[in-house]
């Protein structure tokens, strides 16, 4: 059985690796990507050399330059893409900075239009993004426990436990947890814009 910290410098070097592989299969360079994102060629330079993890910010520009979700970046954390997946077996990334959580809940395959991942944000987190990774995406944020306060393209919306938004993704998006408790919800994705 790995520790955590073997856990962890695996899955750097499998992001790393993978984030390299869709740069290339897209025929960007680290400087095109660096025009795409605002993020310095060196720090996207760290990332593919897995020296550095990238934040969940940093993720979300990756997403909007290679016009992908999420998941499908983080899939390369996923040793199997079994069609049962159980909460408890799902890889979990986590956001050094804003301390954000996510797991990947239903396999990250092209065949299937929709996607699900769990999502955490401690006491007081704020995140933001400032475009979707997919401009339209179709996404569902479920609210679980706890309270979240979001806000996409300058809409604002207040979310309690059980409550559901949905939305086509356009322009910023913040995610700000103003209770008292760990703020958990699913994020649903529909993949046909």
């Amino acid at each position: 059985m790995r520790n955590i910290a073997e856990y962890e410098i695996s899955s750097d070097l499998a992001l790393a690796k993978h984030l390299e592989k869709v740069r290339n299969e897209r025929g960007l360079s680290l400087d095109e990507v660096a025009a795409l994102t605002g993020v310095s060629r060196a720090t996207l330079s760290r990332i593919e050399r897995a020296e550095t993890s990238p934040t969940a910010n940093v993720m979300g520009r990756l997403c909007t330059a290679y016009n992908t979700s999420m998941s499908r970046l983080l899939m390369a954390l996923e040793t199997d893409t079994p069609r049962h997946t159980r909460f408890s077996d799902a890889d979990e990334w986590q956001d050094s900075e804003s301390g954000f959580k996510r797991r990947a809940l239903s396999p990250p395959t092209e065949n299937f239009a929709v996607e699900i991942a769990w999502g955490s944000l401690p006491v007081g987190a704020d995140l933001s993004y400032q475009k979707p990774p997919i401009e339209g995406l179709e996404q569902h944020i479920f609210v679980l426990k706890g309270a979240l306060s979001l806000t996409f393209d300058e809409r604002h919306f207040d979310l309690a436990a059980m409550d559901c938004l949905a939305l086509k993704l356009h322009g910023a998006s913040r995610f700000r947890n103003l209770g008292d408790v760990e703020a958990q919800y699913l994020i649903i994705n529909s993949n046909r814009c």
